[in-house]
């Protein structure tokens, strides 16, 4: 799977790269839809940087392994965990989009950009707006691309503020029951096991391994009994710990096999498989189909 860097976004799209970029350890920038599409088609890949986009047009954002069609104004939040990539299927697209490191933020705010629903694992990356709602972000922006310009030797904190005001009003539009504080042991080892499940994706290449794939090795990782472990993941989210790591598996397989030209053996040997045969009868009882007619669809 393709990994997209800073350097190349500004290769592909700007033709320059900004003087110590590689040195950065935050970096933001902000541009127009419009002006800045590229000269290459877009890239199913996963970037090393977030993104924040307000996109007028008709098209889909496919991202891990779901697709989401668009028709008019949407909010969309993007993470460097989730591979992502944008089908137009109309010519007119406009709005903006920033881009920033995860330093942009932790050089300013306590506390870690993820903490927020639309940037976790899981998360809801797509926000639909109306006519008024349209008006209201893309001021937020048109501040944003006029503030970036200015020689303000604040500038950088007032534009952490512009977007930590879209981020609150993206929020307010749909509340997130994600954002939660753990209110006991069984909320917070269900929330060490998510991270630690998580951690492993994307699967990026044929020689990675996806290693933690039973509730047991999930146990001895986190030094509690597998017990203790399955009863407070069934208690907290109505799912066995096996159940968890299944669902996750099967949609990283999916998106591997959508989105990458590796063949099954080296999914299979990428996502823990002793044999592709083990693979292919997994696959089999999780998605209803093999994982050839999967990826002829």
């Amino acid at each position: 799977m393709l990994t997209e860097t800073l350097e190349d976004f500004y290769q592909n799209k700007i033709k320059e790269v900004p003087a110590n970029l590689s040195k950065e350890t935050g970096h933001f920038n902000v541009f127009s839809l419009e002006n800045h599409m590229g000269t290459t088609p877009p890239r199913y890949s996963r970037k090393t940087f977030y993104k924040i986009g307000l996109s007028r047009g008709h098209g889909f954002y496919h991202y891990a392994d779901k697709s989401i069609e668009v028709s008019g104004t949407t909010l969309m939040f993007f993470n460097p965990n989730v591979p992502y990539t944008w089908q137009s299927l109309a010519p007119d697209l406009s709005g903006f989009f920033c881009i920033f490191r995860e330093g942009f933020f932790t050089e300013r705010i306590r506390g870690s950009i993820t903490d927020f629903p639309m940037f976790a694992q899981g998360g809801k990356p797509a926000y639909f707006l109306n006519d008024i709602q349209d008006q209201q972000v893309t001021a937020i922006f048109e501040k944003i691309m006029e503030e970036i310009q200015s020689d303000y030797i604040y500038k950088y904190d007032l534009l952490n503020n512009y977007v930590m005001e879209i981020i609150h009003y993206a929020l307010k539009l749909s509340p997130s029951e994600k954002l939660y504080q753990h209110s006991d042991a069984k909320t917070r080892i269900t929330s060490v096991f998510t991270e630690l499940l998580e951690r492993q994706f994307p699967i990026e290449s044929p020689h990675q391994r996806f290693e933690l794939r039973s509730a047991n090795d999930f146990a001895r990782h986190l030094s509690v009994h597998v017990n203790h472990l399955n009863r407070a993941i069934k208690e907290t989210t109505g799912r066995t710990t096996t159940e968890h790591i299944f669902e996750r598996l099967a949609s990283e397989a999916k998106s591997l096999l959508k989105h990458t030209d590796w063949n099954i053996s080296e999914i299979s040997y990428a996502l823990g498989f002793e044999e592709p045969a083990h693979f292919n009868k997994f696959f089999r009882r999780q998605v209803d189909t093999t994982p050839t007619a999967y990826r002829n669809i």
